[in-house]
């Protein structure tokens, strides 16, 4: 199966790439290598053998299916049972560079990431359908990895994009088989809460914190309701409450202080961005259309 698309293993435990590598290998008669840890992520899928995973000093039994993730630091090694058997996985490194460069496109690329640092769950089970889906997206990476086409890097970028975010949602949807009208509930409480604490501290945390949620799943189930992030909401819930302040009988000092800026230079360029004027310039506008003094 795809034998062309193998590679000879080499125990070499350092990325040649900057951002990831993936490969695809199928052995018999290999014996483990010795324990080990790594500074980026590491992502293993494995399809078949007679295999034990040790992760931090801990023995799991590995079944077809299983899709484990090591983070940076984490030490680890394989232990293979009966060296006769096909040892068949897929291992993809991401480096921490490039998850934080997701990061910065959403926090969705990187669910996964940061739950196994805070819960040190490292392994989580594919069922045939899922692990089906999870091979076809990994060669498809391969496959155009050995191809000489128009737009060869992009495309493998695309590609390496899409299979770490269907990672982190067929993870997270493992987690959280709650129903719609769940998730629906939760949105109106933390919509509810938001406009209750506009001048106070509103980062994930603390809305974790207050739900007893994982920041991530809050985020996820507003952005999934709202199309807004968390962030854009509240900027536009708080400049829209600023408005109204300084269209009254509020300083453009205190209003901003009032609705939960913390600094002028930040409220300013959001004002700015939001209404296409400063404060000062909305305020003198609206005035002189409205005749008010």
């Amino acid at each position: 199966m795809k034998k062309n698309l193998q590679t000879t293993f080499i125990p070499r435990q350092y990325m040649l790439e900057k951002h990831f590598e993936l490969y695809y290998y199928n052995d018999s008669h290999l014996a483990g290598i010795k324990g080990h840890s790594h500074d980026y992520y590491e992502f293993y899928f494995f399809l078949e053998g007679d295999v034990s995973m040790y992760i931090e000093g801990i023995l799991y039994e590995l079944n077809p299916g299983d899709v484990i993730l090591i983070p940076p630091g984490v030490r680890h090694h394989g232990v293979v049972h009966d060296e006769d058997k096909p040892y068949r996985r897929f291992v993809f490194w991401i480096s921490k560079e490039y998850c934080s460069l997701l990061e910065g496109i959403s926090a969705d690329y990187v669910y996964l990431m940061r739950q196994v640092e805070t819960t040190r769950r490292y392994i989580w089970h594919y069922d045939l359908l899922g692990l089906n889906a999870l091979q076809s997206k990994a060669f498809q990476i391969i496959e155009e990895q050995h191809a000489d086409r128009f737009g060869k890097n992009t495309k493998i970028s695309l590609c390496v994009n899409d299979l770490i975010l269907h990672l982190n949602r067929t993870v997270y949807e493992m987690e959280h088989p709650n129903t719609p009208r769940e998730e629906q509930d939760l949105y109106q409480k933390v919509m509810l809460y938001i406009e209750d604490h506009l001048d106070e501290d509103l980062s994930l945390d603390q809305l974790a914190g207050v739900f007893f949620v994982n920041k991530y799943h809050i985020a996820h189930v507003f952005k999934e309701n709202l199309g807004l992030s968390i962030h854009q909401f509240i900027t536009k819930r708080r400049l829209a409450m600023c408005r109204d302040a300084i269209l009254g009988q509020a300083s453009i000092t205190d209003a901003y202080l009032l609705c939960g800026f913390r600094d002028y230079s930040s409220f300013f360029r959001a004002f700015k961005k939001e209404y296409g004027l400063s404060p000062k310039e909305y305020r003198e506008q609206v005035r002189k259309q409205t005749g008010a003094k």
